[in-house]
């Protein structure tokens, strides 16, 4: 089954308000308890300059063709950042025939030709990631730092499953719960802009059946693109690795993203990360090393 999008759209808007308080939005606040955080949505309405029906309609999901005056009305009253104004519209407008409930996605394939990029970057760990943060191609380098992709069913080889079911991937990341934040946040844009796809849907059940930690992360309607960052991973070989990322989204295909890792020259990452490489044309088997078929 497809993300209900109403819904979704509607614990959008409310988590949205609910993080901003009156004085924030420049409002006075007369005290009292408040039964909800943030502001009402009378409020929201009054700093948007809509009726407070018009806007009841669009948290409620009554209708899906708003102008684009109200929704920019609407985001600037929030504070949206432009992921989260880009999300916004991805909601609250008529469907596109590609995300119509019902139809089925295409296979992701990468072209051969980033396949041997990905083999010529051997020094730096670098993969590249599709819809539903499906790992659709790798380096010898990533599989050696994060996980033998190869080594798994196409199925596990994706970046939700491998942080929240995986316990050799979460001891991984020093600080997994912001790694763990920054996948539901990945995930949660992409299901946005794909909401019929029903395999995010299953992907999402399968993940809050897991436990309660995704069910918290998801609930928070975080959004964040994958752009750049660092992590620091506690790797079982080398230690520890303070490495940055650096992510190119294809022209050609917006849902594929190459994501290459940055270390700081001179650094004790650095020497850990040649170390890592080195094992990796030792250990890593050369049928696996640079990859993504099925």
């Amino acid at each position: 089954m497809a993300l209900d999008r109403r819904a979704e759209l509607g614990e959008f808007l409310r988590s949205r308000r609910a993080r901003l308080s009156p004085a924030e939005a420049g409002l006075p606040d007369y005290g009292g308890q408040r039964r909800v955080p943030g502001l009402r949505r009378e409020e929201l309405a009054r700093l948007a300059g809509v009726s407070v029906d018009h806007y009841v309609r669009l948290e409620q999901g009554r209708t899906l063709h708003f102008s684009e005056a109200v929704l920019d009305a609407v985001a600037r009253a929030l504070r949206l950042s432009e992921v989260e104004r880009g999300h916004l519209y991805r909601l609250a407008r008529p469907w596109s025939d590609a995300d119509r409930p019902g139809q089925e996605p295409g296979t992701q394939r990468v072209r051969p030709g980033l396949r041997r990029l990905l083999e010529s970057a051997a020094d730096v760990p670098a993969y590249i990631v599709g819809r539903n943060v499906d790992v659709l191609a790798w380096n010898g380098l990533a599989a050696a730092l994060i996980t033998d992709f190869g080594a798994l069913p196409p199925r596990q080889r994706n970046l939700a499953r491998l942080v929240f079911l995986d316990e050799g991937t979460r001891s991984l990341y020093a600080d997994w719960r912001v790694k763990a934040g920054d996948v539901a946040a990945y995930l949660r844009l992409d299901a946005g802009r794909h909401p019929g796809d029903p395999s995010t849907a299953e992907l999402i059940e399968e993940l809050s059946a897991a436990g309660p930690e995704f069910r918290e992360l998801w609930a928070e309607h975080r959004l964040k693109d994958k752009t750049h960052g660092r992590y620091l991973y506690r790797h079982p070989v080398v230690g520890e690795l303070d490495l940055g990322f650096e992510t190119l989204r294809l022209p050609d295909d917006p849902d594929q993203a190459l994501v290459a890792h940055t270390v700081e020259e001179g650094s004790p990452s650095e020497t850990a990360l040649r170390l890592l490489a080195a094992w990796t044309r030792e250990n890593l088997p050369a049928g696996r090393a640079a990859s993504g078929g099925s």
